[in-house]
């Protein structure tokens, strides 16, 4: 039996931001932050769905400021240590700079898995303000792997400590997500680690966060009760009881892990993560996963599919930050009708 470590990251608090249409509120983000924390998890990823300064017409207006979200975690949690994502264009130096104040310690710069190379002054800002930098290749499925390598080996260069293989669009099969770890494991420097973070629109989501632990991964990403864009990420209370079985340890009690899923988060969400038609057809045409809601919208609207909508999306090859799309492809659709 395997008897490996490695560190999980709750993402709840900030890719479940989706599946609430970004309504989370403080008092939210201090009970999970504070029951994520007692149940002993060791990085809690609080922001915006699409990152810092995400709150926009683009992306969707928070209900609150994601800073208030922050400091409430901050002040909720004692052991764990909190994480915000930022992708170069949406969030800026000065949004590293106030977390950092806030007690943010670990920061994911995310980019597009072909354009690492726009990262490089964001990593360098984290890095000199004394954060953790971790690297995120965001719809890797789009690219060989050896490619993804190529870019994760700029995110090293920059300074990234760790470099994700980021299924953005659940749309991985499991020899996908071990072929991608596997080839970032022997191409990075040793000192480097390599993290998976999975999506679950073709019901993956745990097979694959398994098979990147099985090729070495050293961080794996969960969202409490799944929530998360699309059908919902790794679900994190059984990504830790799977793990348990398997012999790997994460320092998570898999029973208080079961509570925060089934007490704190699963009161709060508006339906269960659930593989529908929309959902499933994110991971078998590989649309991003947060497009999900907006192209349901944009169905209801135009009187549309919104499969047809993720399917059209899928074939011109649009990816995150061309959200505008949506709209135009939906009116298109109804105009051919």
């Amino acid at each position: 039996m395997t008897t490996r470590a490695y560190r999980l990251t709750d993402s709840t608090l900030r890719d479940g931001s989706h599946a609430l249409a970004h309504r989370f509120t403080p008092e939210q983000a201090a009970a999970i932050a504070g029951a994520l924390d007692r149940a002993g998890v060791p990085v809690i990823e609080v922001s915006h769905g699409d990152g810092l300064g995400g709150s926009s017409f683009q992306y969707g207006f928070s209900a609150r400021d994601e800073r208030d979200l922050i400091r409430a975690a901050a002040e909720a949690v004692t052991n764990a240590r909190l994480a915000v994502l930022l992708l170069p264009g949406i969030g800026v130096a000065d949004d590293l700079r106030v977390v950092r104040e806030l007690g943010v310690s670990v920061a994911r710069i995310a980019t597009h898995c072909t354009e690492a190379d726009i990262s490089t002054q964001h990593i360098a800002m984290a890095k000199s303000l004394g954060m953790e930098v971790v690297g995120f290749l965001m719809m890797a499925h789009m690219i060989e792997p050896s490619k993804l390598l190529d870019q994760a080996r700029l995110m090293e260069s920059y300074g990234a400590d760790c470099v994700y293989v980021v299924d953005s669009a659940g749309a991985m099969t499991t020899e996908d997500a071990r072929l991608r770890v596997r080839v970032l494991k022997d191409g990075l420097r040793a000192e480097t680690q390599v993290g998976m973070h999975a999506h679950n629109n073709l019901s993956l989501a745990v097979a694959n966060s398994v098979g990147a632990l099985e090729e070495g991964a050293d961080q794996v990403d969960g969202c409490s009760r799944g929530l998360g864009a699309g059908a919902g990420n790794c679900p994190t209370e059984v990504l830790v009881a799977v793990s348990q079985k398997l012999g790997y340890r994460t320092g998570v009690d898999p029973l208080r892990i079961m509570d925060v899923a089934e007490d704190v988060v699963r009161p709060i969400m508006p339906r269960e993560q659930i593989i529908n038609r929309a959902a499933l057809t994110l991971g078998y045409a590989g649309v991003y996963g947060s497009f999900l809601l907006h192209a349901e919208r944009a169905a209801e609207r135009f009187g549309v599919d919104a499969r047809e909508i993720l399917l059209e999306l899928g074939r011109r090859r649009v990816v995150g930050g061309q959200e505008d799309m949506i709209v135009d492809v939906a009116l298109e659709l109804a105009n051919r009708a």
